[in-house]
């Protein structure tokens, strides 16, 4: 599997989530992702950015296009040095939450995603990876 581009950009804000969305789907675009995968992986996004500047405190994500054979896919790397999670399988279970929301983001962008890899370590902060193939 080729990286073909990079991008990293901040999370810092809630308008850096608007603009990773924003990204996310003119990433999705290029790459020929249809409208449905196109949401999938906007939405996915959308999560995992709120996740880390709310939880995280703030962090980056860095975006590449993948080319693997005739396939081509939408990475997207997530990190920030906060808390981390002390359980990460608890934390990834429909309903659980540390913030008040309904405990469906991290779960749900799993869902969302072809591949999913979390590490977070308490004190350490918390990477998550997901990819999406066309």
């Amino acid at each position: 599997m080729a990286v073909a581009r990079t991008e990293k950009l901040p999370i810092q804000t809630s308008e850096d989530i608007v603009r990773v969305r924003q990204a996310v789907r003119s990433w999705a675009v290029e790459l020929g992702f249809n409208l449905v995968d196109q949401t999938k992986i906007v939405t996915a996004a959308s999560e995992l950015a709120r996740n880390t500047l709310v939880h995280g405190g703030g962090g980056t994500v860095e975006l590449e296009s993948l080319v693997e054979a005739a396939r081509r896919g939408l990475r997207l790397s997530f990190a920030d040095q906060g808390p981390g999670m002390a359980d990460v399988e608890q934390a990834l279970k429909d309903g659980f939450t540390t913030g008040g929301g309904l405990g469906l983001g991290l779960g749900g962008a799993k869902r969302l995603s072809n591949e999913f890899e979390i590490r977070s370590q308490p004190g350490a902060g918390t990477v998550v990876r997901i990819s999406r193939w066309k």
